[in-house]
């Protein structure tokens, strides 16, 4: 598990194809490499990976055809600039929200809009996705933590301070590049709870019908 909060810009270095369709990916990252090892988890832009090797603050991760489908990592490059950040640990602080990790999706900048102190930065997003994100909620951006400022039909918005556009790759990205999107997990779990719920013949301690 993981908060959405980014503990340091790292590097690819090095992107292998391992053949079929997965990926062997190497990361520079000196703080999360610092004390990981074998079989830990680092989230790279919001995708949980698997620490298969680490060697002078380089960490390399095995990229199964999965996740290449499901996240923007098939379209990372040597020298691309990642977010970066270790497994929680359960005596820290849950910063932003619980992030599993678990890339729902691909969305697309579609506008910046830059203010004196910070910018609102608009997305689109995969139709099937829409239901699970409102106004205020949480939603994560490649690995980043964010509050919802406005949502549409197929589009929502967030706010981004001078600290986030310095320490994250948004502040970098432009309109028309991916990002992977996780939305929140306890959202999805009311979702197919009330549906199950609801299937069955209408939530527990609901009258059967008539009243008094």
């Amino acid at each position: 598990m993981f908060t959405g909060i980014v503990e340091e810009l790292g590097e690819v270095v090095r992107v292998t194809d391992t053949g079929g369709d997965s990926a062997l990916v190497a990361v520079r990252g000196p703080l999360v490499t610092s004390d990981a090892r074998h079989g830990d988890s680092i989230a790279v832009n919001g995708v949980c990976l698997t620490v298969v090797d680490v060697e002078e603050g380089v960490f390399t991760a095995d990229v199964m055809g999965e996740t290449l489908r499901r996240s923007a990592l098939g379209a990372l490059r040597v020298g691309d600039p990642v977010n970066l950040e270790r497994a929680a640990a359960l005596n820290s602080r849950l910063g932003g929200h619980i992030v599993q990790g678990h890339v729902d999706g691909v969305g697309e900048i579609v506008a910046r809009e830059p203010a004196a102190q910070w910018e609102t930065v608009r997305f689109r997003l995969p139709a099937d996705l829409a239901r699970y994100v409102v106004e205020k909620g949480s939603i994560t951006i490649d690995g980043v933590s964010l509050t919802v400022a406005a949502v549409g039909d197929d589009w929502f918005a967030v706010g981004l301070i001078p600290t986030t556009l310095k320490l994250t790759t948004l502040g970098g990205k432009g309109v028309g590049d991916p990002v992977n999107l996780e939305v929140d997990v306890l959202a999805k779990y009311v979702e197919r709870l009330l549906g199950d719920r609801l299937a069955g013949g209408g939530l527990p301690g609901a009258p059967a019908g008539g009243g008094r």
